[in-house]
């Protein structure tokens, strides 16, 4: 998994975002993202978009953790509570995995565990090794 953890350092937008991978197994993954200042929409509360990001980077380490290259070509997300501080926690899980799809749900918490989003997702297995 230590090979999974270097390729996705090379995810900028999540850097950028400041989304952390927590942890990595076969067809699951964690990540959490501290909300601050920048991730707040007009009225006060976590954005959409950074809500999609943390999820979506739990995905693609998730699909892309059996060691060859996964794509997403579907992604959908319902949003369930606001937040406007602490952290934020997505869990990833492998719910099907073919040779070419794969499909995964990503729940998104908060500090006391309430659901703040639903992420589902499914991705093209396009076989190729990941990248060193």
């Amino acid at each position: 998994m230590d090979k999974i953890r270097k390729f996705f350092q090379k995810d900028r937008y999540a850097a950028l975002s400041g989304i952390e991978i927590v942890e990595i197994g076969e067809g699951r993954a964690k990540a959490q993202l501290t909300v601050d200042d920048r991730h707040l929409n007009g009225v006060g509360v976590v954005h959409g978009g950074a809500i999609f990001t943390l999820a979506d980077l739990a995905f693609a380490v998730a699909s892309n953790s059996h060691g060859t290259v996964a794509v997403a070509i579907n992604a959908g997300i319902s949003f369930l509570k606001a937040v406007r501080s602490g952290t934020l926690h997505a869990e990833a899980v492998e719910i099907s995995r073919h040779p070419k799809l794969g499909s995964y749900t990503i729940t998104v918490t908060d500090d006391t565990g309430e659901v703040v989003a639903i992420f589902q997702g499914m991705v093209y297995r396009k076989g190729d090794p990941l990248p060193e």
